[in-house]
């Protein structure tokens, strides 16, 4: 979907389920043993600690299906993972929010979010920054301080840098930038972190279905197994997209298997609200399912006008009681997230 880059010191959040990523290694849990108490709230600096550095290897091959959520919010404003477990009937497992480049990570949003039960998911979105001056290095007094304040953090983040790359609606896409300069970013920055010693962070690759808006090759675009832990993928069901799963994510989920056999993460989705709603949902679920290496699924839970449409489309699950209804339905019966105990 395009044009979700947000506006500079401003964060849009999503959350996954915990639980169901610990059944990949129940030594590793969001109870802050080992670590250190967050920093004030409102505060991005990383609390003194002598805590080694959080190893995330165990959670690079979750079990189970995780049920996260996008919405707005800084990290630790728990408010919207709350109001969303209300809504589907189980926990959210995972949070996603959006980072603007040159903006500080924030240590203490992050640690309550994951002491909460939430794995943080991070994107960071290359705004008024070219790629060839991130691969070139003349970015690197920021990326080496960002990546000195996730290795400060005290449990596991997901990261995915310039999502989307194949879409030509963003700065970072084709027409702007090219696969090789996409490539070499990629590179940089997941090696610049690898230096300084980071162990807490799951590389998640996320390219959009291939669609009209999203026509690029994907293959040229792709960092290699060495380089990514997790594949992604967005696409939503609407009046831009596609209208069923078979359409919409089966033909990109094909590619992305010829390149790699990487747990897979859908990692933004929604159902627009319309007649077919419910219905839609329902192959949402049941196709994400029946897809092999799967591991869960984001979901936007917003209304949002995006840009040179006259009127918002609501992807919220509860756009209506009978959408609210068939997203609980639907999860519990493909064992979507953790149950309410």
């Amino acid at each position: 979907m395009n044009n979700r880059t947000p506006s500079r010191r401003r964060l849009l959040a999503l959350a996954v389920a915990t639980p169901m990523l610990l059944a990949a290694c129940s030594t590793v849990a969001p109870s802050g043993d080992g670590g250190t108490d967050p920093a004030p709230a409102g505060s991005s600096a990383a609390p003194a600690s002598s805590a080694p550095p959080y190893d995330a290897s165990a959670l690079r091959t979750p079990t189970g299906r995780m049920l996260g959520v996008a919405s707005d919010g800084d990290p630790g404003d728990l408010a919207s993972v709350t109001a969303f477990a209300a809504k589907a009937g189980r926990p959210a497992d995972a949070r996603e929010y959006y980072q603007v480049w040159g903006d500080d990570f924030d240590v203490a949003g992050n640690t309550a979010l994951w002491k909460n039960g939430q794995l943080p998911i991070l994107t960071l979105v290359p705004d008024s920054v070219t790629l060839t001056d991130i691969a070139g290095g003349a970015q690197d007094t920021y990326l080496t301080s960002f990546a000195d304040q996730v290795r400060s953090y005290q449990g596991p983040l997901v990261l995915s840098f310039a999502s989307e790359m194949n879409a030509s609606w963003n700065g970072w896409g084709p027409g702007k930038a090219t696969a090789a300069d996409f490539i070499a970013a990629w590179k940089h920055v997941h090696d610049t972190f690898r230096d300084h010693g980071v162990t807490n962070v799951i590389w998640l690759w996320t390219p959009h279905v291939s669609d009209s808006a999203a026509q690029a090759t994907l293959k040229p675009y792709f960092p290699g197994d060495d380089y990514v832990d997790w594949l992604g993928l967005v696409g939503y069901y609407g009046p831009q997209e596609g209208s069923d799963f078979k359409g919409l994510f089966a033909p990109t989920v094909k590619t992305l298997r010829s390149l790699s056999k990487k747990p897979l993460l859908i990692t933004e989705t929604g159902v627009a609200e319309g007649p077919k709603k419910t219905s839609q949902i329902t192959d949402l679920f049941t196709g994400a399912a029946n897809t092999d290496g799967l591991i869960g699924l984001v979901w936007f839970d917003l209304q949002k006008t995006w840009p040179g449409a006259k009127v918002a489309t609501d992807w919220r699950i509860d756009s209506s009681p009978a959408a609210q209804a068939a997203v609980a339905k639907a999860a519990a019966a493909q064992n979507f997230g953790h149950p309410v105990k």
